[in-house]
């Protein structure tokens, strides 16, 4: 089985300001016993600017994005000696993956990051796997490592993903107000009810919360991965998953899961602009399944070129799903409400008679 195991900072600190180095000497135990028995395991992990802070002292530094990307460069080689000495215990090799969501965007870059990961699977060694901090702006960061564990389970294409965190996973109301609260075992649909239960961070050491791992969630159960939240803090907690113990609160993945070509578009392409479309190319998208044509477009928003990802809307800026553009915005607006039979006379070329193929479509 080919497990993704996503590390809090929660879990790996112990809610502390510093790395819980006993725990994750533990966790890295588990993560060998599983690759010895034949299981292939990538480790997706946070606590690069926890481990920043610890190895400079805890200075009083001003809160601001270049110093998380300082704190970021100096911790994540202090993690990765961490992780890799640990591991060297049981002879296993580990490799280093910085990661950021320009990596997924593109899909060359995509398909290349796939391949180095199956390589290092193929060789028995374990991926340790970061978001890419001390070069990440807002452009292009993924943004929380919860999100960042389900692209990798769709590069990876994983069996199964585990979040591990400092919660027993999620709660029909919030545990730590709530005496009555009780543990949602398993989710077939995530839907908005599920979102709104969702909370924030417990410690605030991290970026991630319930949340977060909600979204994650959805992304690796729509690509045919399951997904468990469970406490990091159980004892043996990856190997009693693995092995079928039922603990957290498990997502099962979707029985018809997206294509390769659509996990990409789902999870990892940023939007560029958004199209808005009428109530006939609506239901046309929805329930026939077509083509997005020109003639149903009403507004286009935002700068974007050929091939880059839009979003669709409805007239009252409802999401219908994302796509690739065949035009870009600046043609879109001269052939949209038009039909596709005037494309060529319009621009004087034409790239097709849609403006989104129903293969480059996936509705949310």
């Amino acid at each position: 089985m080919r497990i993704v195991v996503k590390l809090g900072t929660s879990v790996l600190t112990g809610g502390t300001r510093r790395l819980n180095r006993p725990k994750i000497a533990d966790l890295t135990r588990q993560c060998a016993t599983l690759q010895a028995q034949g299981h292939q395991i990538i480790v997706c992990t946070s606590g690069a600017v926890a481990a920043g802070r610890e190895q400079l002292g805890f200075p009083n530094l001003s809160r601001n994005l270049t110093t998380k990307r300082m704190l970021s460069a100096v911790g994540q080689s202090r993690l990765m000696q961490v992780w890799g000495g640990f591991f060297e215990i049981y002879d296993v090799h580990v490799a280093q993956m910085l990661l950021t969501r320009a990596d997924v965007q593109s899909r060359q870059r995509y398909l290349n990051a796939r391949d180095t990961l199956r390589h290092l699977l193929e060789l028995q060694i374990i991926p340790i796997i970061n978001e890419n901090d001390a070069v990440a702006n807002d452009d292009i960061k993924v943004g929380d490592n919860d999100n960042l564990s389900a692209l990798v389970a769709l590069l990876a294409e994983a069996d199964i993903l585990f979040l591990l965190t400092d919660q027993d996973g999620l709660f029909t109301a919030d545990p730590r107000r709530e005496e009555s609260a009780e543990l949602i075992r398993e989710v077939r649909t995530i839907n908005d009810y599920l979102r709104q239960l969702a909370g924030g961070s417990v410690t605030g050491l991290g970026t991630g919360g319930m949340v977060t791992k909600i979204e994650s969630a959805e992304v690796a159960t729509r690509a045919g991965i399951d997904v468990i939240i469970a406490n990091g803090n159980l004892p043996d907690i990856i190997v009693r998953l693995t092995n079928g113990e039922q603990h957290g609160t498990r997502f099962i993945a979707q029985e018809s899961p997206l294509e390769n070509r659509k996990q990409w578009l789902f999870a990892g392409s940023k939007t560029h602009g958004a199209l808005t479309v009428d109530a006939g190319a609506a239901q046309a998208l929805r329930v026939a399944g077509r083509s997005l044509l020109p003639a149903g477009i009403m507004r286009v928003t935002g700068n974007f070129t050929r091939g880059e990802t839009v979003a669709i809307e409805t007239e009252v800026g409802q999401l219908i799903g994302r796509g690739i553009a065949r035009y870009s915005s600046r043609a879109m607006q001269e052939i949209m409400g038009r039909q596709s039979a005037e494309i060529e006379d319009i621009l004087g070329y034409t790239y097709g008679n849609v403006a989104i193929h129903r293969n480059d479509l996936i509705l949310l």
